[in-house]
């Protein structure tokens, strides 16, 4: 493929468009609203709850930018449609707040769209809202009532009523004054609500489908922080099974590229093409023995027994007292990510585990804890009892959403490094176990992808495609990239997908996951390849160019 591929030139989009069209390929959303209401705080501010107030609501010209900074978000939205940039603050308890941000474009497509966050982060995700007002939604996220780094959360001590608004109440509520404001300033109704994010976005939009099932028609969780009680409990067991970092079984940060290598050498040809993608880790034979230091072996690529051990140790589950299940394993092909992630050479357990022990769990400050000595099973089994900000999206049973005719689309990255994409599996599982028995055709509502080579949200391991639109994943391909450039069709799209499903009823099989040369859309497109709804693989048919999506097939039941 080139550069002439993705021309944007207005003969090929007419040309692109009604081909795919005539495919099947394309759904026509078209048609646009425009605004009644003045772009301003007196005239958005008469019909909101008491409890909210518009703090700024400004008119942005097209290829304006709106800059308001946070850590997790430092960079402005730039060259953006002409819209109404609106902020508002919401008082969530005597002692709480949190705010959100809204962007009305000029041109509406009469559709709600919303981004999460990450992490402990706080800060509106303006950079994803706009994408989504690009395609012309109405589009919305939360600070949910603090401003903090992603591995910060020092906010939550002593504060239970922010950790609520953290854990669901700002997002829910946000959604309805949005969608008020929303609905008043163009002076008509929102046709579909959508929700599109990754990590604690993800998580995200699965609480508010278990708790609200009517906010939205339509949802995509990437890679979901869903298990909080137990997700930073394990990263920080897994900061403690490689620690002291002078003893026998710490591996350094320096050798985990040597890991990798060596699971990539061993995994790579087991589904049958040499190609630097591992497409199914799961079912990887993987002898780790082979990087055992041998009297002549070079030590800084090579691990001892005592580190064998460690590296045992992440790539099975975490189990614990009475063999009781903790949280699964790391995957296979995410090593190096988990190796810059974890920061194994400070000496220290990653704070994205001992910030939620301390801050929000025992209510302590961070240098306060002593993790070292304090640190056991029954750290676990409190976090379960009281479940801080009720942020767990642990209920599997999804009937209401699916009754009143919801949609979810939810993917995660097998090299995930972050949150391992083995916790996607399992929260899969508990639902098919939930809802089955209830006689539900669950394929019916929710569809599942895991994405081989995809590191947490975006970017890939080598040349795997990796790119589907998904939520934090435009800004990486590009400044002002919207849906897939060059392939603007719900096979390679996931918000048209999921716009398609739930609008046209026409459910997702295969999405296309698209490589750009260096992640930079202007510069063509490197590999193609489908990723299949779980359990089923992308096939090589063995005789096509193995870099088109059409060399592949989806194999397997479900």
């Amino acid at each position: 493929m080139n550069n002439s591929q993705l021309s944007a030139g207005n003969w090929w989009s007419t040309l692109k468009n009604s081909a795919q069209s005539l495919l099947g390929l394309t759904p026509v959303f078209q048609g646009t609203a425009g605004p009644v209401l003045e772009c301003s705080p007196s005239a958005l501010s008469g019909f909101l709850p008491t409890h909210a107030t518009i703090t700024d609501a400004t008119l942005v010209p097209v290829n304006g930018t709106w800059s308001q900074p946070s850590p997790p978000f430092p960079d402005p939205a730039t060259c953006l449609p002409a819209l109404c940039a609106i902020r508002v603050n919401v008082e969530s308890s005597p002692n709480s707040s949190f705010n959100f941000g809204l962007f009305l474009p000029e041109e509406w497509n009469s559709r709600f769209m919303v981004s999460g966050n990450g992490g402990f982060s706080g800060g509106i995700n303006w950079i994803d809202m706009k994408a989504s007002a690009l395609s012309g939604f109405s589009s919305m996220s939360t600070d949910t009532g603090h401003i903090s780094s992603v591995a910060d959360a020092s906010w939550a001590l002593h504060n239970p009523e922010t950790k609520k608004d953290w854990g669901y109440r700002a997002m829910h509520d946000s959604v309805g004054i949005a969608k008020l404001i929303t609905e008043r300033y163009y002076s008509s109704k929102i046709k579909y609500s959508y929700f599109s994010s990754c990590s604690t976005g993800g998580r995200q939009g699965l609480k508010e489908i278990q708790m609200f099932p009517e906010d939205f028609d339509g949802v995509i969780s990437a890679a979901p922080a869903w298990w909080t009680s137990h997700l930073q409990p394990w990263h920080l067991s897994m900061s403690l099974w490689n620690l002291p970092v002078d003893g026998p079984n710490h591996i350094p940060s320096s050798l985990f590229p040597s890991i990798a290598a060596e699971v990539m050498k061993q995994c790579d040809p087991q589904d049958g093409l040499v190609d630097s993608i591992i497409s199914n880790p799961e079912g990887c034979i993987f002898v780790p023995e082979t990087l055992l230091c041998g009297p002549t072996s070079d030590k800084s690529k090579c691990l001892t027994a005592e580190q064998i051990k460690t590296l045992d140790k992440l790539f099975n589950d975490w189990v614990e007292t009475n063999n009781t299940f903790l949280f699964p394993h790391l995957s296979r092909g995410a090593e190096e990510q988990f190796g810059k992630f974890m920061n194994v050479d400070s000496g220290k357990p990653h704070p994205m585990g001992t910030t939620w022990v301390s801050n929000f769990l025992l209510n302590l400050s961070t240098t306060d804890y002593d993790w070292a000595t304090n640190f056991d099973f029954r750290t676990v089994q409190l976090g379960d009892a009281t479940n801080p900000g009720h942020a767990n999206a642990d209920n599997f049973d999804l009937s209401p959403f699916a009754a009143r005719g919801g949609k979810l689309i939810h993917y995660h990255g097998y090299s995930d490094g972050l949150i391992p994409a083995t916790a996607s599996i399992y929260l899969h599982k508990q639902i098919l176990r939930t809802l089955i028995p209830k006689g539900m055709s669950v394929p019916s509502f929710y569809k599942f992808y895991l994405i081989p080579g995809l590191l947490h949200c975006s970017g890939s391991i080598g040349d795997a495609p990796w790119y589907i639109g998904g939520g934090g994943q435009h800004s990486v391909v590009g400044t002002n990239v919207k849906g897939v450039p060059g392939f603007e069709d719900p096979r390679h799209d996931v918000v048209l997908a999921l716009m398609r499903w739930v609008e046209e009823g026409v459910a997702p099989e295969e999405l296309i996951a698209t490589k750009f040369v260096e992640d930079r859309a202007e510069k063509g497109v490197r590999r193609q390849r489908p990723v299949c709804p779980y359990p089923m693989q992308a096939r090589w048919d063995g005789l096509g160019d193995p870099d088109l999506a059409e060399s592949w097939a989806c194999k397997g039941l479900y």
